[in-house]
């Protein structure tokens, strides 16, 4: 499983992406860095995107763009990475998206046959889906995801195209009404299934906790973005998430050493204590100075560093 979400940076020169936003920015300019995180806490993906636009249109890239060992089976966002198109790509490429959305009571509920009544749902599945629309536009649906798995178009510059015509053509509304099915599936499991919750929520609470790891790593200039051109911009963006990555492997090698330790001196350590240890920690990183690195030197050596007593 994993997840994603945008993290907004402020920006203090002049940039063509950068774009006003006052919930963030106040009276200046900014953009996002949207990142995608596994349920490993490693991050395996990152882009520079304008604040403006919606993190939905950006959610299948780095996933389609992976390669890492990780295999995403399920992927989760909150209430802006969640559309119909997004739910129907999803399941047309094998994944299940489990997004948690907002005002989950608001959301329209479609059915097939509106001939069906079902006790208890009726009063919600007020709108019906038309079935004609999918099937005529079938094999162009089938052509769009098969470019998108292959590489032949990323899903985001696919979707932005879908979402840029002043009237939705027949192949946008064909797959967001296929999205509709999918939608209409998911809301009522995600409201009975409580594991279902829970999941979706830890994965996106250890993104959340990942977004405070790179903002206190990226303090330099106040925390302000002071590139211009995109290129620099993705640069520094792919640098955070490098340097994130090598805290977290740092954290979660010595806390398994330092859970070892404890095992050796006899404490009683529960595994389902561990589900609750985050290796995003940084009070014991020191930001400020200058660092070096002996590459020879650490590549020779063969064990950790000794672990502190706190006894002493």
């Amino acid at each position: 499983m994993s997840s994603s979400d945008g993290q907004r940076f402020p920006i203090s020169v002049k940039s063509r992406i950068a774009t006003a936003n006052p919930r963030y920015f106040g009276y200046g300019k900014g953009l996002t860095f949207y990142s995608w995180t596994s349920d490993q806490f490693s991050q395996y993906g990152s882009r520079v995107i304008p604040t403006t636009i919606r993190d939905a249109t950006y959610v299948l890239d780095a996933i389609l763009d992976n390669e890492t060992e990780l295999e995403i089976l399920e992927h989760t966002t909150d209430t802006a990475g969640y559309t119909e198109l997004i739910f129907a790509l999803f399941d047309l490429l094998g994944m299940q998206f489990s997004p948690r959305i907002r005002d989950i009571g608001d959301q329209k509920i479609y059915r097939i046959d509106k001939t069906e009544h079902y006790k208890h749902l009726n009063p919600v599945l007020k709108r019906t889906i038309k079935p004609e629309k999918i099937l005529k536009s079938w094999d162009d649906i089938l052509r769009a995801v098969a470019s998108i798995k292959l590489g032949w178009v990323t899903a985001s510059l696919f979707i932005s195209k879908l979402q840029s015509y002043p009237r939705k053509n027949i192949l946008t509304k064909a797959i967001q009404e296929y999205g509709r099915k999918i939608s209409s599936i998911y809301i009522p499991t995600y409201l009975c299934d409580s594991d279902l919750q829970r999941r979706v929520g830890s994965q996106l609470n250890k993104g959340e906790s990942i977004h405070k790891l790179r903002r206190f790593l990226l303090f330099a200039n106040e925390g302000k973005i002071r590139k211009s051109q995109i290129e620099d911009i993705t640069n520094q963006a792919s640098a955070l998430t490098l340097v994130t990555n090598a805290v977290i492997v740092w954290n979660t090698r010595y806390i398994k050493a330092g859970i070892d330790q404890l095992q050796q001196e006899g404490y009683a350590v529960s595994e389902s204590d561990l589900s609750h240890i985050s290796p995003c920690r940084f009070d014991h990183i020191n930001k400020y100075g200058k660092y070096f690195f002996n590459v020879e030197s650490e590549l020779n050596r063969k064990q950790l560093r000794p672990l502190r007593n706190t006894k002493d």
